[in-house]
């Protein structure tokens, strides 16, 4: 386990001036690290709670200006896509977030630092410390240059897979698919979900992920995988 990189040097990274630099440093404190801390100690998880809020703001303000002539059914297509764990992590993994963020040993040597779950929420808490010391300014700033192209890799509105399952159920007159949690483990703060999902007349299929959303994705695309090969 090498040296933890300091808030400081990512601030420079981040291009932001902290004013209240304990911001920054509550963005990068995993609940992992509370364990032995007094009752008042926090996590980034109020943070977090924030920082997804700003980021679809600025998220919908960005689409409304690259794209004036879609609706608002694509737009929200496009917004699901860029403010989803992949996204984040994708930007985090830019910033190499996992460097800078307060784990416990125990976190740390299971991998925590390159957890997809556990760098996307830190990422979230990062914009909601840009926000709270810089305002909707610099927030936006930092989503701009993290997810600008991101917005112009996709020239037509993106379909998840979950969207692309039920247009091949209704297309064949099927009933909508039925996603089901199996199965929730691991501790509270990285949890990990099994879910299954089923569609008229064909066996059921489960996946794993680090949020019931992202397991929900993975099971809707071996589905299609599976229906498309029929």
């Amino acid at each position: 386990m090498g040296a933890l990189a300091s808030a400081s040097e990512l601030s420079r990274r981040l291009g932001h001036d902290f004013k209240r630099p304990e911001l920054l440093d509550l963005a990068l404190m995993h609940s992992s690290m509370l364990a032995n801390a007094d009752e008042h100690a926090q996590s980034y998880e109020r943070l977090e709670f924030l920082g997804d809020r700003v980021l679809g703001l600025v998220c919908a303000d960005m689409l409304l200006e690259a794209f004036p002539d879609e609706n608002e059914g694509q737009l929200a297509r496009r917004h699901v896509a860029l403010v989803r764990q992949e996204a984040l992590v994708r930007v985090a993994r830019s910033l190499d977030l996992g460097r800078y963020i307060n784990l416990a040993r125990s976190e740390d040597e299971g991998g925590g630092r390159t957890n997809p779950a556990l760098l996307a929420d830190a990422c979230e808490a990062v914009i909601a410390a840009l926000y709270m010391d810089g305002g909707l300014e610099a927030a936006a700033k930092f989503v701009h240059g993290g997810w600008r192209d991101m917005l112009a890799e996709t020239p037509s509105p993106p379909k998840d897979a979950k969207t692309s399952l039920q247009e091949w159920a209704q297309a064949r007159g099927l009933a909508l698919p039925v996603y089901r949690e199996l199965s929730r483990e691991g501790p509270a703060h990285s949890p990990m979900f099994t879910v299954e999902v089923e569609i008229a007349g064909k066996p059921s299929i489960s996946a794993r992920g680090a949020s019931k959303r992202t397991a929900e994705q993975r099971c809707a695309e071996e589905m299609l995988k599976k229906v498309k090969d029929v």
